[in-house]
């Protein structure tokens, strides 16, 4: 559950959109919150699998970590990648920062912290995390000792899980 504004939200997709339509980063129009959602909601996969290792009998660790940094290499990371160099523009959809960039930034950083080198292959997805991590606020987020937590997937939970809706809010 997330407070804010005097309300009470649960609900992922709830919450984000909430917040992304609040601080302008759902799109300007029906077309641009379109592609917004379809890119979340394929990131959104690559989060589940992230989430999951966490979770998983140590017999079972080895061959998902290889499944979830090969997803990432050769599903995912490909094809935004490809939206990147088809679209031409500093962000995945339209001419400003959305729901969608924020969101790629967090899988991306996610994704480094189980592989340091998972971006060789990408030398947009380089620029874009580069790009979009020294946007002020957000630069200020990743700072050490800010409220962003490290993914540390355990077998204990994972307090990561709110990040997933709240990044954005305090991003921001």
């Amino acid at each position: 559950m997330v407070e804010i504004d005097g309300m009470k939200l649960v609900q992922t997709r709830a919450i984000a959109n909430y917040i992304s339509t609040k601080h302008n980063l759902y799109g300007k129009d029906m077309k641009e919150r379109a592609l917004i959602d379809m890119y979340v909601e394929g990131m959104f996969d690559l989060n589940e699998l992230l989430m999951t290792y966490g979770y998983l009998p140590a017999d079972k660790k080895q061959e998902h970590f290889a499944n979830m940094m090969d997803k990432a290499e050769n599903r995912y990371f490909p094809v935004f990648e490809k939206v990147l160099k088809g679209h031409g523009k500093d962000f995945l959809v339209g001419n400003q920062l959305s729901r969608a960039d924020v969101q790629l930034l967090e899988i991306i950083l996610m994704a480094e912290e189980c592989k340091p080198d998972i971006l060789a292959k990408f030398p947009l997805l380089q620029s874009f995390k580069a790009r979009i991590s020294n946007i002020p606020t957000i630069k200020k987020f990743l700072q050490p000792g800010s409220q962003r937590k490290p993914f540390v997937p355990t077998n204990k939970g994972n307090s990561s899980l709110n990040r997933r809706y709240i990044v954005q809010h305090r991003m921001l």
